[in-house]
Parts: C-alpha cells; structure tokens; sequence
C-alpha cells in the first residue's frame, strides 16, 4: 500500500469525525471503517469491537431518526470529482431542481461534484436537500447546498439509509463509489430485497460500455439472467430520468400492491 493512501487533503470544509469538526493536523490518518476492518494478530478486538457496535448501533438510530419524516425522496449518485462547469454537473442540477418540483426531497452523499450539482437544484428549488456524509481519510466536508445532512463513520450504515428513505435512485457519470452504490442497488433489486424500485442511468456515452458488457459476456456466461439489464433505463435528459421515477415507480408501487392482495386471496380460511 502507498505510503500517501491516508494523507489528508484540505479543502477547508473540515473532517467531520461523529459530533467532531477537525482540519488540519487534527485529522486522523486512521477512518473508523479502517478500523474495524483492519485485522490484527493481537486480541484488542476482543475488548474494542463490542463497543464499536454500541456506535454502530447510534448510526443507524441517528439516521433513522433524522430521516424517518422526510417523504418521498430520489438518491442520486455520481462522481464527487465533476467540476462545476462540466454538462453532468449542470444536468445534475437540474434533475435536483425537477426532482423536487415533482414532490420529491433529493439524497445524495453531501459531498462536492454531482452531489453537490443535485443539492443545490434541490435547494434552489425550495425542496429538501439531504447530504449523507461519511467519514474519509481526507477532507471532503458537507456542500454549502444541504439543508439536512447526517455524518457517518461507516459506509454500511450510510449505505442502508440511501436505499431506505429513497423510492428510487437516479445513477450519474462516476468512479468506484458510485459503481459501488450501483451494483448493490441492482443486487437489492435482483434478490428481492426491495421491491418498487427504478433505476435510472443517466449519459449514455458513459455507461453504454457496461451495458455492452452485461449484455455481452456476462449474460452469454448466464451470470445474470436477460432480465437482469433491464432493470436499469439509460437517459441522457434530465426530465426524462425523473418521468421515469414517477412512472415506473407508481408502475412498480401498483404491482407490489396487486401482488399483496394476491397473497391475501390466496390465504386459506379460518
């Protein structure tokens, strides 16, 4: 491993550590995810990991609480990366501003780049603009357009509220991260572990290569069945990718219940 892969890069907006703002040389070279994932030969574990789950424990119900009143709401994703004057940036500012003119608040991970693009449409717009933090190894800091965030030290916990408090996720131009968010929401959807749930790509000259692949080999290997690409639709117009929020999730929303008086008609009597 580089010597470099913790060294903190300032941006000014701070190191949100728990309850904790720290910049400079206050900021830790060690993340809790780092920590509770990192194996030793010692037996430290055996005395800090039962109180590590003590505040893994207050993540869930911090976010849970903050969020539990928040209403219909859109995760979007992307590179925090994109500068301010790139098309995906200026798109996802206006899929922000759509989302909440559509009744929607908008999730995203709080930091710079798209996620900043779709709080500030959301914010513009007059909506709630929700930014889910996470504790990194350098400062990233909350953008200016969050009018309510949460900060977490795990991913897992952040994870959870993404999918959780969302009807659905719009999936912008981005790297690891948000290729991360993507695939667990297709494997959520896929398992089904959450029914109701569209997915939208948006910049088909990006995310065509992976469709290519999935279509291609992947599905040629019967890794996925021919269903599987389908779950996702690619759109390069910012009201096209929240037309179908609404579309296919009322779509998805009616079968679900159709499903449910189904199940209800088919209970035997007594």
């Amino acid at each position: 491993m580089r010597k470099d892969v913790h060294a903190p890069r300032t941006n000014g907006n701070g190191y949100r550590k728990g309850p904790l703002l720290l910049r400079g040389s206050q900021i830790p070279e060690q993340t809790a995810d780092h920590a509770l994932l990192f194996n030793d030969d010692g037996a430290d574990w055996l005395h800090k990991d039962p109180w590590r789950v003590m505040r893994i424990q207050s993540e869930f119900v911090e976010g849970f609480g903050a969020l539990a009143e928040l209403g219909p709401a859109i995760s979007v994703f992307g590179s925090a990366r994109t500068p301010q004057d790139h098309p995906d940036y200026l798109a996802a500012v206006e899929i922000g501003r759509l989302l909440v003119e559509a009744g929607y608040a908008v999730i995203t991970g709080g930091g710079p780049g798209i996620m900043e693009a779709a709080n500030k449409g959301a914010h513009e717009a007059g909506g709630v603009s929700v930014g889910l933090g996470i504790e990194l190894p350098f400062e990233q800091g909350m953008n200016q357009y969050v009018n309510l965030g949460v900060n977490f030290r795990y991913f897992f916990a952040r994870k959870t509220m993404f999918v959780k408090y969302a009807q659905g996720f719009i999936v912008m131009p981005g790297g690891f991260g948000t290729f991360d968010e993507l695939f667990e929401s297709l494997t959520l959807v896929q398992t089904h572990k959450v029914t109701g749930f569209p997915l939208a790509l948006f910049g088909s000259a990006f995310w065509n290569p992976m469709l290519d692949w999935l279509h291609g080999p992947v599905l040629a290997r019967g890794m996925i069945s021919p269903a599987d690409p389908e779950l996702m639709h690619l759109t390069d117009n910012p009201a096209e990718a929240v037309r179908y929020m609404l579309e296919r999730g009322a779509q998805l929303a009616a079968d679900e219940r159709a499903a449910q008086v189904a199940a209800m008609d088919l209970r035997p009597e007594g």
